[in-house]
C-alpha cells in the first residue's frame, strides 16, 4: 500500500504526515468526481441511444486505464456530450454493434499522433479561448441540468435547452412532482453554497457530499416521488467487435467517422487540459503523453464495445476544486463506479437525479468567469469579445465547432494587432529634406523637384493592414514619382507584395504621362 501511495505523490507529499493528507484529500476528491460522473455517464449513453451501461464502461476505463497513465495528472476522462451527436449519427446508420470498432481504430489513431508528437501543437491555445470554453460548457450544463432538476427531459441543442425553459417553468408550476424535485435540487445548490462557511464541517466533509448525503437522506425520509439513478449489470452490455464489423471499415462514411471521432475526442480532451492547468499550481499537462492516454483508453473502450472517451472539464474542474492533488483521485474514482455499479447498483438506485443535477447546476457556474469579465473588458476589450463569441458558440453549436470559431477569432486578432506597417517619405521638399509619418493625407506638401519620392515601409504588411497602407501612399504627392523600398520589411504577403508594386507601377506611369504633356504645353 506505502508504494501504491508513493508513487501517486509525486509533488504533492514525500513521506509521512503529507504522504496521508495527499491520500486523504484525493480519496475524498475521488468521492466527489464519482458523484458527478455517474449522471454524466449514464446521462450521455442514453443521450447517444445506447444502453446506460455502455456510458458507466467509458468511465470506468477513464478512471482505472486512462487514470494511471502519464499526461495531465488532473483532470478526469469519460464520456463526453461533445461526441453525442456523432454517436448517435453512428449508431442509427451502423448499429451499436459497430460503435466497438470505431472507438478502437479512433484510439489507435490518437496513439499514433501521440507518438508523433502531434499533441504539443495544442499548448498554442488562447487564455481567452480556454476561459471561454469554460464558460460555454457551464453555460450549457447548466441550461441542460436545469430540466434534471424537475425530472424533465432536456431537449438535445444547447439553443434549444435555453429556449424552452420558459416552457419548463409552466411546466414545473403545474406539477407537484416536478415542484418536489425542484425543490430537492435547488436544497442541493443551496448547501453547495453555504456549507463551506461552517469551516469545521468542511474540514470533515467536501460540499457536496454533504450536499448529495442530505438531500439524499431527506428524499429516503418523506419518501419523495423522484427519480432516482438507475443502473443495471454492466457484463452484458459489454460487445467485443467481431470480424463482421470490422469488415464495416471499408465504408467511406465509417472512415469519415472514425477520423471525426479521433479529432473531436482529441480537441476536446487537450482543450480540456489547457483549461485545467489554468485551475491548478501543480504540474502542468505534458500534450503528447496526454493524447497518449485518450488513445489507451478509447482502445480499451473499442475493444469492450463502450462509447468513446474524452476528458471532460466537469469532471476534472470538481476534482481540483475537491482538492486533488494527485491521479490517485481519477484513477479512485474509476474505483468506485466499478464497485458500486458491478457489487451494488442498488446503491446508487437511492441518490436522486435532482440532487445530483444540482451539484452540476453549481459546478457549471463555477466554470463560469463572472469576475474575470468585467476587468477584461475594460483592459482587453478584443480579448473580453474572443471569451463572449466562444462561450456563445458553443451554446448554439457544440464545443469543438466553438472552440475552433474561438480560435480563429484569436488568430485573426493577432494578425491584425501584430500587423503594423510605418510609411517614411524622404525627399518631400526640394532639396534634401526629409519627413515621415504614418498617417493618412501625409504627401500634401507643395514641392515639384524632379527628384523621385523615397517611400521606406517598415514592419509587417498583411492584407489587413492594406487597405490603410494604401490610403497612405494615395496621400504622397501625385506630380512626383516615387522609389518604393520594401526592405524594411519584416513580413510581406502576397497580396500586399503585388498590390504594393502595382500601385507604384501605376502611380509612376501617371506622373511620366503628366510630365510629358506639360513638355509639349507652350509656355
Amino acid at each position: 500500500m506505502r508504494n501504491l501511495l508513493d508513487r501517486f505523490r509525486g509533488a504533492g507529499g514525500t513521506s509521512g504526515s503529507s504522504g496521508a493528507g495527499t491520500f486523504r484529500a484525493d480519496f475524498t476528491a475521488s468521492l466527489v468526481v464519482f458523484l458527478v460522473a455517474v449522471p454524466l455517464c449514464v446521462g450521455v449513453a442514453v443521450a447517444s441511444g445506447v444502453p446506460a451501461e455502455l456510458g458507466l464502461i467509458t468511465g470506468i476505463v477513464g478512471g482505472l486505464v486512462t487514470g494511471f497513465l502519464p499526461g495531465s495528472s488532473l483532470q478526469v476522462s469519460g464520456p463526453a456530450a461533445g461526441l453525442t451527436v456523432l454517436v448517435y449519427e453512428a449508431v442509427e446508420r451502423y448499429g451499436v454493434a459497430a460503435l466497438g470498432v470505431l472507438v478502437l481504430i479512433s484510439g489507435l489513431l490518437q496513439l499514433a499522433m501521440g507518438a508523433l508528437g502531434l499533441g504539443r501543437w495544442f499548448r498554442a491555445i488562447s487564455v481567452a479561448v480556454v476561459q471561454g470554453m469554460l464558460a460555454g460548457i457551464g453555460l450549457v450544463l447548466i441550461a441542460g441540468q436545469l430540466y434534471a432538476l424537475a425530472d424533465a427531459k432536456a431537449p438535445s441543442s444547447g439553443l434549444d435547452k435555453i429556449f424552452s425553459i420558459p416552457g419548463l417553468i409552466g411546466d414545473v408550476a403545474g406539477s407537484a412532482d416536478a415542484l418536489k424535485a425542484v425543490a430537492v435540487g435547488a436544497g442541493t445548490i443551496a448547501v453547495l453554497v453555504l456549507w463551506p462557511r461552517f469551516r469545521q464541517g468542511a474540514k470533515v466533509l467536501p460540499a457536496p457530499l454533504a450536499a448529495v448525503a442530505l438531500a439524499t437522506a431527506a428524499t429516503a425520509i418523506f419518501d419523495l416521488p423522484i427519480a432516482r439513478v438507475e443502473v443495471k449489470g454492466l457484463l452484458d452490455a459489454i460487445q467485443p467487435p467481431g470480424g463482421g464489423e470490422f469488415q464495416a471499415l471499408a465504408e467511406v462514411g465509417v472512415i469519415g467517422t472514425v477520423l471525426a471521432f479521433t479529432l473531436i475526442a482529441s480537441a476536446e480532451s487537450l482543450f480540456s487540459a489547457a483549461a485545467v492547468d489554468r485551475l491548478h499550481d501543480g504540474p502542468r499537462t505534458d500534450y503528447n503523453k496526454e493524447l497518449m492516454a485518450q488513445g489507451a483508453g478509447n482502445t480499451v473502450c473499442g475493444l469492450l464495445g463502450a462509447l468513446p472517451m474524452t476528458a471532460v472539464i466537469v469532471r476534472s474542474a470538481a476534482n481540483v476544486q475537491a482538492g486533488a492533488k494527485t491521479k490517485a483521485s481519477r484513477v479512485l474514482h474509476g474505483v468506485w463506479l466499478l464497485v458500486f455499479a458491478v457489487l451494488f447498483p442498488s446503491a446508487l438506485g437511492i441518490i436522486p437525479v435532482a440532487t445530483l443535477a444540482g451539484v452540476l447546476v453549481y459546478s457549471g457556474w463555477k466554470l463560469i468567469p463572472t469576475k474575470d469579465l468585467v476587468p477584461l473588458w475594460k483592459t482587453h476589450r478584443g480579448e473580453a469579445i474572443i471569451l463572449i463569441v466562444t462561450a456563445g458558440a458553443i451554446v448554439i453549436t457544440n464545443m469543438f465547432e466553438g472552440v475552433i470559431i474561438g480560435l480563429l477569432m484569436a488568430v485573426a486578432k493577432t494578425a491584425w494587432e501584430t500587423s503594423h506597417v510605418h510609411v517614411e517619405v524622404t525627399g518631400r521638399e526640394d532639396g534634401d529634406g526629409s519627413d515621415s509619418g504614418s498617417g493618412t493625407g501625409s504627401g500634401t506638401g507643395s514641392g515639384s523637384g524632379d527628384k523621385p519620392l523615397h517611400v521606406r515601409v517598415r514592419g509587417n504588411a498583411t492584407f489587413l493592414r492594406l487597405p490603410k497602407l494604401l490610403d497612405e501612399l494615395e496621400g504622397l504627392p501625385h506630380e512626383r514619382e516615387v522609389e518604393l523600398d520594401l526592405t524594411g520589411l519584416r513580413h510581406v504577403d502576397h497580396a500586399c507584395e503585388m498590390a504594393l508594386a502595382t500601385w507604384t507601377e501605376r502611380h509612376n506611369a501617371v506622373v511620366k504621362r503628366g510630365a510629358a504633356l506639360e513638355e509639349r504645353i507652350p509656355a
